[in-house]
C-alpha cells in the first residue's frame, strides 16, 4: 500500500454539513464523515464534479464552522473531499477545537482496556 500524503492527520468526525456550489448557488444537505486542519470528507450521494468551489458549513455541538473550498476528488455514489481555502479566523478556531476533541475520542479509544 502506498502511504498517506496528507499535510494533517485526518479524524473520524460525524457532523451535519451544507455545501453551496458556488457556480449554480445550489444548496445541498449533506454529513461530513471526516475532518483535518486543511479539508473534509462529505457523504453525498450526487457531488459536484471534481474542482468545483463550493463553501461549507458544518454544524456540530452548538458551533458553527463555514470556508470556502474547492472538490478536491468525488466519489459518485458516496462522496467527496473538500479541500478548504481562506479559512476566517473565528471558523480556524471552532475547527481547531473539533479536532482537538476528535484527536483524544481517537486516543483514547486506541488505550488498552
Amino acid at each position: 500500500m502506498g502511504q498517506e500524503r496528507r499535510s494533517a492527520p485526518r479524524y473520524p468526525f460525524i457532523a451535519a454539513a451544507e455545501v453551496i456550489d458556488q457556480s449554480s448557488r445550489a444548496s445541498i444537505s449533506a454529513r461530513v464523515s471526516d475532518l483535518s486542519l486543511f479539508g473534509c470528507y462529505i457523504d453525498i450521494v450526487n457531488p459536484p464534479p471534481e474542482g468545483s468551489k463550493v463553501v461549507v458549513k458544518i454544524h456540530s455541538d452548538g458551533k458553527f464552522f463555514e470556508a470556502p473550498g474547492t472538490i478536491a476528488y468525488a466519489h459518485p455514489n458516496l462522496g467527496m473531499g473538500v479541500k478548504f481555502h481562506d479559512v476566517p479566523q473565528q471558523f480556524l478556531i471552532v475547527l481547531k477545537e473539533w479536532l482537538l476533541a476528535a484527536a483524544k475520542a481517537k486516543y483514547r479509544s486506541q488505550l488498552p482496556v
